[in-house]
């Protein structure tokens, strides 16, 4: 019998075999008749889907990273909004169009990681159109909005660029943004009642579709991470 199922068979044959091996009433033979065909029927749309899902993600665009990770498969980011620096909207459909972002979690007291990866952002941005890197923009995502107004973010960063954009929000606003990324933030106190913020240091490489495709842990290295975006470029996945 599991022989025969496993084989291309008609829906009389699926009947007849059934009827013989359970002595059932016609209306159960015919419930699982139809329960059966169901069932091949899900597999088979089910099949179709995952190969079409894999071919997908073979045509994307695959380079290969010195430095940097890149994905297997693009990831989705969950929707979110957030407030940017001018005091305008930012959100999902900001991440897309024509050009690719760096995303940077940190914050403007920050005394080392964050200034240290501006500065490197700093230098791979004023340099990459002779560089031959990707027109790439930078988003800084403060986790300290209790300090970080919007005022003076934008201050912050354009001792770095003017051209580089800075985005805040509260915790619930910042959560999908960061479960996205895999990014973490919290906040140690200090004996003087002041605090820092502990943070995830990575930048986070998403595509001109809003895709997070790629990731640099730190330390960033500007030489290595040059390398890396020219590979990138190179491959047409940014």
């Amino acid at each position: 019998m599991d022989i025969a199922l496993l084989n291309p068979i008609g829906s009389r044959t699926l009947a007849k075999i059934i009827r013989y091996h359970c002595p059932c009433p016609d209306w159960l033979v015919n419930l699982m008749h139809r329960r059966q065909l169901s069932w091949l029927i899900a597999f088979g749309i089910v099949a179709a889907l995952a190969g079409a899902m894999v071919a997908r993600v073979l045509r994307e665009p695959q380079p290969i990273l010195g430095h940097g990770t890149w994905l297997p498969a693009p990831r989705v980011i969950a929707p979110f909004a957030l407030q940017a620096a001018d005091g305008g909207r930012f959100d999902n459909t900001s991440l897309s169009g024509s050009r690719p972002t760096i995303v940077f979690f940190g914050y403007t007291a920050c005394p080392d990681i964050c200034p240290t990866t501006l500065t490197t952002m700093r230098e791979l941005y004023t340099t990459r159109i002779q560089d031959g890197l990707p027109d790439f923009r930078v988003l800084f995502v403060t986790v300290d909005p209790e300090r970080d107004s919007g005022e003076h973010l934008r201050q912050y960063l354009d001792a770095f660029s003017k051209d580089f954009q800075g985005v805040r929000g509260d915790e619930a606003a910042l959560k999908p943004l960061m479960e996205s990324f895999g990014a973490i933030a919290y906040k140690v106190p200090a004996s003087d009642g002041s605090y820092s913020m502990d943070h995830t240091a990575t930048a986070f490489w998403v595509d001109r579709q809003g895709r997070y495709r790629a990731v640099f842990s730190a330390p960033l290295a500007t030489a290595g991470l040059r390398d890396d975006l020219r590979r990138i470029k190179a491959a047409g996945a940014d």
